[in-house]
């Protein structure tokens, strides 16, 4: 056991790095008190195990000292059996004690990880596009998981460190003193001869374990770009793939290297207190088998200060670098509570208009926006630079307004940055304006429930993005409660229901990571069935065909058709047969709207459309004019 402590007390001194030498705000403590407590009443229950188990372990000394005594003074028979049944009990009990002293401080460190993890998930989830666009995504994991672990190891080794060692030095203390105050003082003094020295060590395996971590980080992030399908694709194609091992193996390298000093450290570490722990034996059986020769002392009293003293060192030692557990956790606690004090910027409405049934409405009213400063959706060390870029974004519309009639559908059409992906983006409430109003079905979105919002509005993107799961999985996502019958209509009608029939799994075929398995094709009839599924009244196609080749396009085109009857849409695209059959065109413009009509009026016009028709358009003239 005290091996144990002791391996706690030099994980204590390994974390003594400059965060734990931060002072903790008076808030953060205040929160973190919030967080435990609805663990109250667990936490209560742990202090009086704690305490318990503490007294157990001061008994076994002291009946084993009397046992002693009754020996050398030949008391009866029964009285030596007596005591060493009391000791067999005690054993008995301590064990049972330690193992709900365990069990409920496992329940109070899991409960607490589960509410940060709730917590933090919730929340991240909340945030705007721009925060995802912003942060590096094996930072933002690992504040999900390392430090809200982070959190909780430390939390609960510090309640039950403190608490425990508290209590065992208090009666260890004062039954060694009250046994024998000479030879208490004397061993105590000793312990600094170990204590000054291991803080040291701690702090420069503090250092090492900083780096080791550093270098871990740097490999996680390589393996994550590196080993995802398109990463892996530009390897191979523009990459090194020697000079990239040589790379991740300098790193690994570097952290063996580390891996090795830190254990001879612990060890040291290790060594020294055995060292410390010994000499402090020897003083007890030397100057109390001394005391004891000349009846000045019991010789049971030398064997309990013996078996004592292992007790005495122990919880000085951890409790010498509880700070720094306390701190860690403080530390650990504040990077968690950093993500959640970054206000969501696009929130539920306080008293929520319902939506109309029907047919939707779309009506832009002089909506001006810009994207949001990294400042207000983001942290610095979320997106691994030294201080955030604060500088407000440039406007990107300037007084946006147009109107979709239900069931119409409207083409967006411009240069490459004009405005058009962000006005789709502002629809299903992705971002806020700035200023205006943007209205479905004369209901400013603002003014919709999320739930509301998402089962009217539906989005196909030209990377439409697949989960690492089975194709019935992924077309659920839209729509769970849909049996088989809806999702073959689905697959049907995204006229991709001959291929999922080819597939040895079907519907339980496993798509890949962002569904690399498919071809690009493939890949967008699958999000169009999704669509589908979802049966949204609004559907917002971004690029949708951007990237396919003419067959792929042709069948997603069909896809689209069914995607598109009878509901109210919003397309962004740079093929021409998808803007001809939209009802009106608008051209967007430094993000303006700077010519609305329909495809014939536009080019007689003469403007800025028909400018875009003789040059993005001019592979596809010759079937315009026809």
């Amino acid at each position: 056991m005290s091996e144990i402590n002791t391996w706690m007390a030099l994980h204590s001194a390994m974390q003594a790095d400059g965060r734990a030498r931060r002072s903790v705000g008076r808030a953060t403590r205040r929160r973190v008190l919030d967080f435990a407590r609805p663990h109250g009443r667990t936490i209560i229950t742990f202090l009086v195990l704690a305490t318990i188990s503490a007294m157990l372990g001061v008994a076994t000394p002291l009946l084993a000292g009397r046992a002693v005594n009754a020996i050398v003074e030949r008391e009866a028979q029964r009285t030596v059996v007596l005591l060493a049944v009391l000791i067999a009990l005690v054993a008995l009990l301590d064990a049972g004690v330690g193992l709900l002293e365990r069990y409920t401080s496992s329940r109070l460190g899991e409960g607490l990880i589960l509410d940060l993890r709730r917590r933090v998930f919730e929340h991240v989830q909340g945030m705007p596009i721009a925060f995802f666009t912003r942060t590096h995504t094996g930072a933002l994991v690992s504040r999900l998981n390392n430090d809200v672990i982070g959190a909780q190891r430390a939390f609960t080794s510090a309640l039950s460190g403190i608490v425990t060692n508290v209590i065992v030095l208090v009666l260890t203390l004062g039954v060694m003193l009250r046994l024998s105050w000479i030879i208490t003082l004397l061993a105590v003094v000793l312990l600094p001869v170990f204590l000054i020295p291991a803080r040291r060590v701690g702090a420069r395996v503090g250092l090492l374990e900083r780096e080791a971590a550093e270098h871990n980080a740097a490999m996680t992030s390589q393996m994550t770009e590196r080993f995802s399908a398109p990463g892996a694709t530009l390897v191979k194609l523009f990459g090194r793939p020697t000079e990239e091992a040589d790379a991740f193996g300098l790193r690994a390298t570097r952290v063996r290297d580390i891996g090795v000093r830190s254990a001879m450290a612990a060890e040291v570490f290790l060594r020294a207190l055995t060292l410390v722990s010994g000499l402090a034996l020897a003083l007890i059986y030397g100057l109390g088998g001394y005391l004891a020769l000349r009846n000045d002392l019991a010789p049971g009293t030398v064997v309990t200060m013996a078996l004592l003293i292992g007790r005495l060192y122990a919880p000085l030692t951890a409790l010498a670098t509880a700070r720094l557990d306390v701190v860690t956790a403080m530390v650990s606690f504040e990077r968690v509570f950093e993500v959640l004090d970054i206000e969501p910027l696009v929130k539920e409405p306080d008293h929520p208009l319902p939506l109309p049934q029907g047919p939707v409405t779309v009506e832009l009213t002089d909506v001006r926006f810009a994207y949001p400063s990294a400042d207000k959706v983001s942290l610095a060390s979320l997106e691994e630079v030294a201080v955030l870029d604060d500088r407000l974004g440039e406007e990107v519309l300037h007084g946006v307004s147009f109107r979709i009639e239900a069931g119409q559908t409207v083409a967006l059409v411009g240069p490459s940055g004009a405005g058009k992906s962000t006005i789709a983006s502002l629809v299903p409430r992705l971002y806020d304006p700035d200023a205006g109003t943007v209205a479905i079905a004369g209901v400013d979105v603002r003014d919709l429930t999320f739930e509301d919002l998402r089962g009217a509005v539906g989005v196909v993107t030209q990377d439409g993005h697949l989960f690492h799961d089975t194709i019935r999985a992924n077309l659920a996502y839209a729509a769970p409660e849909a049996d088989e019958a809806k999702i073959w209509d689905a697959l049907t009608s995204a006229r991709l229901d001959g291929l999922v029939r080819s597939l040895p799994d079907g519907l339980d075929t496993v798509v890949g990571e962002r569904g690399y398995r498919l071809s690009g094709g493939e890949r967008q009839r699958l999000t169009i069935a999704r669509l589908l599924l979802a049966e949204p009244r609004l559907v917002i196609l971004d690029e949708a065909t951007a990237h396919l080749d003419s067959e792929s396009e042709v069948a997603v085109q069909d896809a689209l058709a069914a995607a598109l009857a009878g509901r109210t849409a919003i397309v962004i695209a740079h093929r021409l047969s998808t803007i001809k059959a939209a009802d009106t065109i608008l051209v967007i413009e430094a993000g303006q709207v700077v010519e609305q009509g329909s495809h014939v009026q536009l080019l007689a016009a003469g403007g800025r459309y028909a400018d875009l028709y003789r040059t993005q358009f001019a592979d596809n003239a010759a079937s315009a004019l026809a």
